[in-house]
C-alpha cells in the first residue's frame, strides 16, 4: 500500500513536470528577446548583487550550481558578447517563481520600454503550489522513493527468494553507488537552478542522499542480518559511508552534511560488539567530530556543528551512565578532543571575520552544556570520584580556558560557572546533588556519594583563584567594546569564589565565629574592589560603573557582609551591618557609579532579614532586661542613624532612587527602635511572647502619629517623595490602630481591663486623650502641608477620640476602675451622657467656627444628632421625675442656643458682603 502511494505521488508529479515544459520554454524565449532588444537598444544595465558562493551553500547549494545560479540562461553568440554580463532576468528575479503558468506573467515579445530593469523589476512573489510541486516535492518524493525502493528490492529478493543474500547485498550495493554516481554526474554536466525557492530541491544532493541511505542499510544488513562481515569491518565502513557523505555536502549542501552525521552517529548502536572497546568507539566519534567541524568551518555551517557536538555529548553521557565499567582516561579523551574542535576548527580565525568583541557562537552551547555536565559527574558519582575530584576540577578549569581563549564561546564560562556553583553547594551538609536520601544515607544509584573532604578545599581554593583571574582579566579587557561580556566574565568571578567560600565555611569552618574564613572574605572584598575601580578604568569613557562594575561592587559587599557573619557575634553583626551603609554612600563623593547607592539599599534588605529572624538580635536568652540600654538599642538605633546619615549622604551627590529608599529605611527604623524598646520595657524585658495591652497599643499610635509629624516636618525642608508619602502612610496606619485597636479589640469597654486606680492620669488618659491631641495638633500642623483628605480624616479621629475619652471618663466616674459594659447603666449616669455630648457638640460647633473647619462643624452637628435621638428615644423611656425634665430642657436650651449662633454668623457674613 506504501509502495502504490509513494508510485502514485511519483507520477502525478512527473505528469504536472512534463505537462508544463511547453509553457516554460515559451516563457524563457519570450524573455531572452526582451534582454536582447534591450542590449541591442543600448541601454545601460547594472550589474545584479550576485548570491555569494558560501551563502549559496548554506542554501544547500553547492558552489559550482550557486555560480552557475547567477549566469546567464542564454548561450552567448557572437553578436550578443554585451550579453554576458547582463542582469538575471524577471524569471531568475522572481516573477517566473510563481510558474510560468500564472497568469498575466509573460512578457511581450517586442522590444521593451529604454529604462533600467531595476524600475520595472518586480518583487519576489511567493512560489504558488504548482510551482512547489512540479520542482520541490517532485525532486523530494523522488529522492525518498529511490530510497525506500532500494530497500524494498532488498526485501522482495529475501521474501521471493530469486536471489541468494550475497547477490541481493550485492545489487543494493550497486543501487546506491548508482544514484552517488548519477547525482555527481548531473552535477558536473553543468546542472543549474536559475528558479528562486528551488534551491532547496538540489537534485545531485538529493540523489547522493539516497545512495548513501541505501549503502548505509545494505552495510548494517550485512552485519546484523547475515553476518557476512563482523563488527570491526562493518564498523569501519559505516563510519566510512558517514565521513565521506559529510564530506560530500561540501559540493552537495548542508542537508547532506546531515545525513551523513546522523548515520556517523548511529552507526555504533547499529553494530554489536561481545567486548566492547570505549576507545574505539570514542576515536571514531572524535574523527566524525573533527570531520564535520573541518566542513561546518568551510561553509560557516552552525546547525551541522551544533547536531555533531550534540551527537559526541550524547554518547559521552550514555556512556559514564550506563557502561558496566568506567574509563577515566577516554572521559577525559572525548571532552578534551571537544573543547579542541570548538577551539581550533570551528572557532579558527578567518580573514574578514568579525573581532571577538562582538557577537555570540549559539552553537558552543552544546559543548559548554556537555562537557560542564561530565565535569559534574567527575565530582559527584562515585564510580569517578572514588579516588579525587581532579579530573573534575581540570574540565572546569578548561572550559574557562577555552571561553578565554575563544571570546566568542561565551557559553563555556557559564558552563563552567554553573557546574562549580552546583558541585560546591552539594558539598554542605546535608544537601548533596543528585542526593538520595533513602534509608538515611546520601547516595548516586544505591552508592555512597562522594562527600567534601581536604581536597575538595584546596581544589575549592584553585577554582577560585581561577574565576578571579580570568573574570577581571577577561572583564577589563571587553569593559570598553563588548559590555554583555564584560558583565558575565565580571558576574562569574564574584559568583564563584564566593558561593566556595560559602560552601567550604558551611562545611569545614565554625559557623559562630571563625576568624580564618573572615580573613579570606575581607580579603576576597578588597579584591573584588580593586578589580571593579580596576574594570572601571578601562571603559569608555572611563569610570562610568558599568554592569562589570557593578558586579565586582556587588561581590564586595557580599563578601563584605560574609566577613561580618564570621568574624562577630549576631549583635556587633547587627550593628556593624547598618553601619556599613555609610561606607558606599561616603564612596558617591569620589565616584558617580549607580551601583554604590543602591548597595546602601542593600544593607537596609540585609538589616532586615537580620532582625525578621531575630528581632532580639542576640537571641532571648542574652537579650539584658534593662530598658532602653540594651542590645535593641544598639541594634536598631545604629542602623537607623546610619541609613540617615547614607540617605543625606546620597541627597548630596546622586540624588536617586537609592536616596529614597534610604530616607525610607531611616524612617521605618526610627519607629522600629521607639516601638521594640517599648515593648522591652512595657513586657519586662522579653519582646516574643505576650498580647499587646492597650497601653502599649497607644504608645504605638502615638509612634506612629509623631513620626508622621517628624517626617512632614523634615519634609518641609528638605522635599522628597518618600518623606511625602511616608508621612501619609503614617497617618493612616495610625488611624488604623486606633479603629482597630483603641475602639474595637482592647476597648475597656468590652474587655473590662483595669483603668487605673488615679483619677486622672490613667489608661484613658494615655489610650484616648493624649492620641486626640496627637491627631489634633497633626491634622492642624499639616492643614496646608498635606492634602485636605489626611488633615480632615486626622481632624475627625481627634474629635472622636475626644467623645469617646469623655464617654468612658464618665463610666469610670460611675463605675470605677473596671467599666465593662456588662455592668449596667444608672438613670444618672444615662442622663450625664446627653449632657456631655451636648457639652462636646458646642465645643466642636466652637471649634469648627473659630479653626474654620467644617469637618469638625460636621461631626458636631453629628453628635448633636446622636444626642438628640439620645434624648427622645432612650432618656424618655429610661430615666423619671426630674431628670427625665432635666433633659429635655437641656437638649432645648443647647439648640435654641446652636439657632441663635448660626443666626448671629449669618447676619454678620450678610453684613460682610453688602460693605
Amino acid at each position: 500500500m506504501f509502495e502504490s502511494l509513494i508510485g502514485l505521488v511519483a507520477i502525478i508529479a512527473l505528469f504536472v513536470t512534463i505537462s508544463r515544459q511547453q509553457s516554460r520554454i515559451g516563457l524563457i524565449e519570450r524573455e531572452l528577446g526582451a534582454l536582447r532588444s534591450l542590449v541591442l537598444s543600448g541601454v545601460h544595465v547594472a550589474p545584479p548583487q550576485a548570491k555569494p558562493v558560501e551563502q549559496a551553500a548554506n542554501d544547500s547549494m553547492p558552489a559550482d550550481a550557486a555560480i552557475a545560479a547567477v549566469t546567464d540562461i542564454a548561450p552567448p553568440s557572437a553578436g550578443e558578447a554585451a550579453a554576458e554580463e547582463k542582469p538575471p532576468t524577471q524569471v531568475e528575479a522572481g516573477e517566473a517563481a510563481s510558474g510560468p503558468w500564472a497568469a498575466g506573467e509573460a512578457a511581450p515579445a517586442g522590444p521593451a520600454p529604454a529604462q533600467p530593469v531595476a524600475a520595472t523589476a518586480k518583487p519576489a512573489q511567493k512560489p504558488d503550489i504548482e510551482t512547489a510541486l512540479g520542482t520541490r516535492w517532485a525532486v523530494w518524493v523522488g529522492g525518498i522513493a529511490l530510497a525506500l525502493g532500494g530497500l524494498f528490492l532488498i526485501r522482495y529478493t529475501i521474501e521471493a527468494g530469486i536471489f541468494g543474500p550475497g547477490v541481493r547485498l550485492s545489487m543494493a550495493a550497486m543501487l546506491g553507488l548508482v544514484l552517488v554516481a548519477v547525482g555527481e554526474f548531473i552535477r558536473r554536466t553543468g546542472f543549474k537552478v536559475p528558479v528562486q525557492g528551488v534551491a532547496g530541491a538540489y537534485i545531485p544532493a538529493i540523489l547522493t542522499a539516497a545512495g548513501a541511505f541505501i549503502l548505509f542499510g545494505t552495510v548494517y544488513a550485512a552485519h546484523g542480518v547475515y553476518g557476512f562481515i563482523g563488527p570491526a569491518l562493518a564498523f569501519t565502513l559505516l563510519g566510512a559511508i558517514g565521513v565521506a557523505t559529510i564530506a560530500a555536502a561540501l559540493v552537495h549542501g548542508q542537508a547532506l552534511a546531515g545525513v551523513g552525521l546522523l548515520g556517523a552517529v548511529v552507526t555504533p548502536m547499529l553494530v554489536a560488539s561481545q567486548a566492547p572497546n570505549p576507545w574505539a568507539l570514542f576515536g571514531y566519534l572524535a574523527i566524525v567530530l573533527a570531520a564535520t567541524g573541518v566542513i561546518a568551518r568551510l561553509r560557516d555551517w552552525k546547525l551541522l556543528m551544533a547536531a555533531a557536538f550534540v551527537g559526541t555529548g550524547l554518547w559521552t553521557i550514555l556512556y559514564m551512565t550506563d557502561a558496566p565499567g568506567t574509563n577515566l582516561p577516554v572521559v577525559l579523551f572525548i571532552n578534551a578532543v571537544t573543547l579542541a574542535v570548538l577551539a581550533l576548527v570551528w572557532l579558527g580565525r578567518r580573514g574578514g571575520e568579525a573581532g571577538p568583541a562582538s557577537g555570540f557562537d549559539w552553537p558552543s552551547v552544546a559543548p559548554g552544556f556537555f562537557v560542564g555536565l561530565s565535569a559534574m559527574a567527575l565530582f559527584v558519582d562515585p564510580a569517578y570520584a572514588a579516588g579525587d575530584a581532579l579530573p573534575g576540577a581540570a574540565l572546569i578549569a578548561a572550559l574557562v580556558a577555552v571561553a578565554l581563549y575563544r571570546p566568542l564561546a561565551l557559553a563555556l564560562l557559564h558552563a563552567a560557572g554553573l557546574a562549580t556553583v552546583l558541585v560546591y553547594l552539594g558539598i554542605i551538609p546535608p544537601t548533596s546533588v543528585v542526593s538520595d536520601f533513602s534509608g538515611g544515607a546520601l547516595g548516586v544509584d544505591g552508592l555512597p556519594a562522594a562527600v567534601a573532604d581536604t581536597l575538595m578545599l584546596r581544589i575549592g581554593i584553585f577554582l577560585g583563584l581561577v574565576f578571579i583571574a580570568a573574570g577581571f582579566w577577561a572583564a577589563g579587557k571587553f569593559a570598553a567594546s563588548a559590555h554583555i561580556r564584560a558583565a558575565s566574565w565580571a558576574a562569574w568571578g564574584v559568583v564563584a569564589p564566593l558561593v566556595i567560600l560559602l560552601a567550604l565555611w558551611f562545611t569545614f569552618g565554625n559557623l559562630d565565629r571563625d576568624l580564618v574564613y573572615a580573613a579570606v572574605a575581607a580579603l576576597l572584598m578588597v579584591v573584588f574592589a580593586t578589580g571593579g575601580e580596576w574594570i572601571a578604568r578601562g571603559e569608555q569613557p572611563p569610570l562610568q560603573g558599568g554592569a562589570a562594575v557593578s558586579f565586582a561592587l556587588g561581590g564586595a559587599a557580599v563578601a563584605a557582609l560574609l566577613m561580618l557573619y564570621m568574624a562577630f557575634g549576631s549583635g556587633w553583626t547587627t550593628m556593624l551591618l547598618g553601619a556599613a551603609a555609610i561606607v558606599p554612600a561616603l564612596a558617591t563623593r569620589r565616584r558617580a557609579y549607580p551601583v554604590l547607592g543602591w548597595i546602601s539599599v542593600a544593607a537596609v534588605i540585609a538589616v532586615l532579614g537580620r532582625i525578621a529572624f531575630d528581632p532580639t538580635i542576640v537571641g532571648a536568652e542574652f537579650l539584658s532586661r534593662t530598658p532602653v540600654f540594651n542590645w535593641l538599642l544598639l541594634g536598631y538605633g545604629v542602623p537607623a542613624l546610619a541609613f540617615g546619615f547614607a540617605a543625606w549622604q546620597l541627597a548630596r551627590t546622586t540624588n536617586g532612587r537609592p536616596r529614597l529608599a534610604m530616607e525610607a529605611g531611616a524612617a521605618l527604623f526610627t519607629v522600629l527602635t521607639v516601638a521594640i524598646l517599648v515593648r522591652h520595657a512595657m513586657h519586662g524585658g522579653v519582646i516574643d511572647t505576650g498580647a499587646a495591652t492597650l497601653a502599649e497599643q497607644a504608645i504605638y499610635t502615638l509612634i506612629a502619629i509623631g513620626a508622621g509629624a517628624i517626617l512632614v516636618a523634615i519634609d518641609m525642608r528638605s522635599p522628597s517623595l518618600v518623606l511625602r508619602y511616608g508621612s501619609l502612610a503614617a497617618g493612616v496606619v495610625s488611624v488604623a490602630f486606633i479603629v482597630i485597636q483603641h475602639f474595637v479589640e482592647l476597648n475597656p469597654l468590652f474587655t473590662d481591663e483595669s483603668t487605673g486606680r488615679i483619677p486622672v492620669f490613667n489608661l484613658l488618659f494615655l489610650a484616648y486623650l493624649l492620641p486626640a491631641l496627637a491627631a489634633g495638633g497633626l491634622a492642624l500642623y499639616s492643614r496646608d502641608k498635606r492634602p485636605k483628605w489626611y488633615a480632615a480624616m486626622l481632624a475627625l479621629m481627634a474629635a472622636l477620640l475626644a467623645f469617646v475619652y469623655a464617654t468612658l471618663s464618665v463610666r469610670r466616674l460611675f463605675k470605677g476602675e473596671f467599666i465593662g459594659l456588662w455592668s449596667g447603666l444608672g438613670q444618672l449616669e444615662t442622663y450625664t451622657y446627653s449632657a456631655l455630648w451636648l457639652i462636646i457638640g458646642v465645643a466642636l460647633l466652637t471649634a469648627g467656627v473659630w479653626l474654620k473647619s467644617q469637618v469638625l462643624r460636621v461631626a458636631s452637628a453629628a453628635l448633636i444628632s446622636v444626642a438628640v435621638l439620645k434624648v427622645f428615644l432612650f432618656d424618655m423611656s429610661e430615666l423619671e421625675g426630674v431628670l427625665r425634665a432635666l433633659s429635655f430642657i437641656g437638649l432645648g436650651a443647647v439648640l435654641i442656643g446652636i439657632g441663635l449662633f448660626y443666626q448671629r454668623l449669618l447676619t454678620r457674613a450678610a453684613k460682610g458682603s453688602s460693605v
